[in-house]
């Protein structure tokens, strides 16, 4: 079994499948499918349902409530530790980026086996040092 942190660059594939620009959307879905047939287990941050939530409801506001929903049955687990919190700060700041970012890598790296496969190319090319990630171009089925 494959233990997975999918970030919300990349759960958000799933939902904005029929954008024009939306690349990659195949290796999402099949992200998807794996979780679906227990072949992909993923493990999230706490905060993954909200911060995926606030861009459905932004961007399709219509279908967001639906979305959510669909989003809420998929398995997961979830990781929200007090040394996951440290990580993800001490990344956020020596990176630069946003604490949202961060945990995703942080839950990869306290989670033994996991990856966190993103679409965020700006967050990987900075943070790849650290292991324990992939872009999602460079996922293979």
């Amino acid at each position: 079994m494959t233990l997975a942190v999918v970030d919300a660059s990349v759960a958000l594939k799933w939902f904005l499948r029929l954008r024009d620009n939306e690349a990659d959307t195949d290796r999402a879905l099949a992200i998807l499918a794996g979780i679906s047939a227990a072949s992909i287990q993923m493990v999230q941050p706490a905060h993954f349902t909200v911060e995926v939530a606030s861009v459905l409801a932004r961007e399709k506001p219509e279908e967001a409530h639906d979305d959510l929903l669909d989003l809420m049955e998929i398995e997961h687990h979830t990781l929200d530790t007090p040394d996951v919190l440290a990580t993800a700060l001490e990344l956020a700041i020596r990176y630069r980026q946003h604490l949202f970012d961060t945990l995703y890598h942080a839950v990869a790296l306290h989670t033994q086996g996991a990856t966190l496969i993103t679409a965020d190319r700006r967050y990987h090319d900075k943070a790849r040092s650290e292991g324990g990630l992939m872009l999602l171009a460079d996922w293979k089925p």
